[in-house]
C-alpha cells in the first residue's frame, strides 16, 4: 500500500485580487510519479511553488508526512527543485556543481566523493566530474541538474516544466530517462507540464487543471479514455465533441440517431456531450455507415492520415491508416465502446469542432510557450 506524503488541503491563492487557485485538495503518495498538467496560467506552477516553500498560500494548509509545514522555509522542507532555467554554475566544474547543496551542509569528503559518483552514474554520465559545464549539451546539462538536486537525497523532486528548453528528440529520450531515474532512486517526483503527451509518458498520476481548478485526477489511462469534461477530452489527446441525448441505459443519441454505447448512470433524455476519439471511427462505404459525411481536408502524418470530415456542418477529425481524397462522400461505424458520454460542464459547446483545424495545427506545431509564468 503507498503511503500519503504531502496532503494539499483547501489551499488558495490570489494574486491581486485575482483567484490563482480556487480551493485546491490532494493528496501525494511516496515514491509517485505525479504531473500537474493544464494550459499556461491554470496555477500548476504555484502550487509547486506552495509545495516548495518558495510561495505562501492564501489559506489553506499544506502536510507534509502529517506535519503541517506551512512555515517552514523552502531549505528546511525535504524537497529540491529542477527549474527549466538549469542555474548551473559555470565557474565549477560539473563534479562541484553536484556536490555543492553537499559541501553546505559539511558532508564529510570522502561521502560527498562517493554520493556525486553514485548521482552521475544514476543520470548516465559517469567520469564526467572534472569537464566543465560550458562543454555539455542542453540534455547534458539537464541530468546534471537533476544530479544535483537527488545527490542531497530529498524526499520530494519538484520538476518545473524541466524539458522545455531541449528540443523533439531529446525531450522524449529525457522523457524515458526522468521516470527510470524516479523508480531507481525511489523518491516522489511532482511534475509540472502543459505537454500531455509527457504526462501521459511518464506519470502514475495526472492531476489535469484549469483557471485554478481541478478538472480531474487519474491514472494516464483513465484521463485519456474516461475524460470529466469537454476540457479534459480536448486537453488529453485529440477529440470529437459532439452534444447528444443519453435516451437510455447503453443508448446515445446523435444527429437524430441512436448509437449503442457502454455508459450508463444518466437521466432520461439527459442532454450530454459525447466524445469520439478520433482513432476509434472506422471509415466504411457510405451504404454501411452509421453516419454519412463529407471529406473536407486531408493531411498525411507519416504513420496515418488525418482526415477531417463534414458531418451537417460540424467537422469531424477521424485518425487512419485509409486515404479518402477530399469531396469522397464516406460512412463512418463506430463500435459501442468508442463512444464515451461526459454529464455538461461550462466547458460543453467550446470544443471539438474541427472547422478552424488548420488554425489549431500551426499552434500545437509551434513550440510549446516559454516559461509559463503564472
Amino acid at each position: 500500500m503507498s503511503k500519503e506524503l504531502i496532503r494539499l488541503s483547501d489551499l488558495k491563492m490570489v494574486f491581486d485580487d485575482e483567484v490563482v487557485l480556487n480551493s485546491i485538495n490532494l493528496y501525494i503518495n511516496d515514491r509517485e510519479f505525479l504531473t500537474l498538467l493544464g494550459p499556461s496560467g491554470c496555477g500548476k506552477t504555484t502550487t509547486l511553488r506552495i509545495i516548495g516553500g518558495f510561495q505562501k498560500p492564501t489559506s489553506g494548509d499544506v502536510f507534509f508526512d502529517g506535519v503541517r509545514i506551512n512555515d517552514v522555509p523552502p531549505h528546511k522542507r525535504k524537497v529540491n527543485t529542477v527549474f527549466q532555467k538549469y542555474a548551473l554554475f559555470t565557474h565549477m566544474n560539473i563534479f562541484e556543481n553536484v556536490a555543492f547543496g553537499l559541501r553546505i551542509a559539511k558532508v564529510p569528503e570522502k561521502e560527498i566523493q562517493r554520493r556525486v559518483e553514485e548521482a552521475l552514474e544514476l543520470v548516465n554520465l559517469p567520469g564526467y566530474g572534472k569537464r566543465s559545464v560550458d562543454s555539455l549539451s542542453g540534455g547534458q546539462q539537464q541530468r546534471i541538474a537533476i544530479a544535483r538536486a537527488i545527490v542531497n537525497r530529498p524526499q520530494v523532486l519538484l520538476l518545473d516544466e524541466p524539458l522545455g528548453a531541449l528540443d523533439l528528440k531529446l525531450r522524449k529520450d529525457m522523457q524515458i530517462e526522468l521516470k527510470k531515474i524516479q523508480q531507481q532512486v525511489g523518491i516522489t517526483f511532482i511534475y509540472v507540464t502543459h505537454d500531455q503527451e509527457e504526462a501521459l509518458t511518464m506519470s502514475d498520476t495526472i492531476v489535469v487543471m484549469d483557471k485554478g481548478n481541478i478538472q480531474q485526477i487519474g491514472s494516464p489511462t483513465d484521463i485519456y479514455n474516461e475524460p470529466k469534461n469537454a476540457f479534459v477530452a480536448d486537453f488529453i489527446g485529440e477529440s470529437n465533441i459532439i452534444d447528444g441525448i443519453m435516451h437510455a441505459d447503453g443508448v446515445v443519441g446523435m444527429y437524430g440517431k441512436k448509437f449503442p454505447c457502454l455508459d450508463k448512470g444518466f437521466a432520461k433524455d439527459e442532454p450530454v456531450d459525447v466524445v469520439i476519439r478520433p482513432e476509434d471511427i472506422d471509415i466504411v462505404p457510405v451504404e454501411q455507415g452509421q453516419l454519412t459525411g463529407t471529406v473536407t481536408e486531408v493531411t498525411f502524418k507519416g504513420v496515418h492520415y488525418d482526415t477531417i470530415v463534414d458531418f451537417r456542418g460540424f467537422k469531424w477529425l477521424i485518425q487512419t491508416t485509409d486515404y479518402s481524397p477530399v469531396g469522397t462522400k464516406i460512412g463512418v461505424k463506430i463500435d459501442p465502446d468508442g463512444f464515451h458520454v461526459m454529464k455538461k460542464s461550462a466547458y460543453s459547446g467550446t470544443f471539438g469542432d474541427y472547422s478552424s483545424y488548420s488554425d489549431e495545427y500551426d499552434e500545437l506545431n509551434e513550440e510549446a510557450e516559454d516559461g509559463d509564468e503564472e
